[in-house]
C-alpha cells in the first residue's frame, strides 16, 4: 500500500483505531501520561503501545518528552484544532474541509463550485 503524504489523511487515519483512539482519550482526559501508563487503558502488551505511540507521533497527534529514561506523552494542539476543522467542514453547508485551503479560497474568489460526486 501506498504511504500517504496528505497530512489531514494521516492525522485521521491516526486516530482510526480502538487502541490509538483509547490512548488519545488518556492523553485527554490526564494532558501528560508517561508511555508505562497506557497498557491499563488499552489491555495490550508495551510492544504494542510503542507502535501505536510511534504511529501517533508520526501522524501529528502526539508529543513526546523524555525524563531521564522516562518517555511522556501529550496532545499537541495543533492536531486537534485541525480535527475540529475537518469535522465542523462536514456540516451541511459548511463547505469542503477535504479540500487544500488554497483551492477552497481560489474557487470561492472565482465564484465556482467544486462537481459533487455521487455513489454508483
Amino acid at each position: 500500500m501506498k504511504r500517504q503524504t496528505d497530512p489531514d489523511v494521516r492525522l485521521l487515519q491516526g486516530a482510526a483505531d480502538p487502541t490509538r483512539l483509547a490512548i488519545l482519550r488518556q492523553l485527554t482526559a490526564d494532558g501528560t501520561v508517561c508511555a508505562c501508563e497506557f497498557t491499563a487503558c488499552c489491555e495490550v502488551g508495551q510492544p504494542t503501545v510503542s507502535h501505536h505511540l510511534r504511529v501517533l507521533r508520526e501522524s501529528g497527534w502526539v508529543r513526546a518528552e523524555r525524563r531521564a529514561s522516562w518517555v511522556y506523552y501529550s496532545i499537541e494542539p495543533k492536531a486537534v484544532a485541525r480535527f475540529r476543522e475537518l469535522a465542523g467542514g462536514l456540516e451541511a453547508g459548511g463547505g469542503s474541509p477535504f479540500a487544500p485551503a488554497a483551492a477552497t479560497a481560489a474557487n470561492a474568489a472565482a465564484g465556482r463550485r467544486l462537481p459533487v460526486v455521487q455513489p454508483a
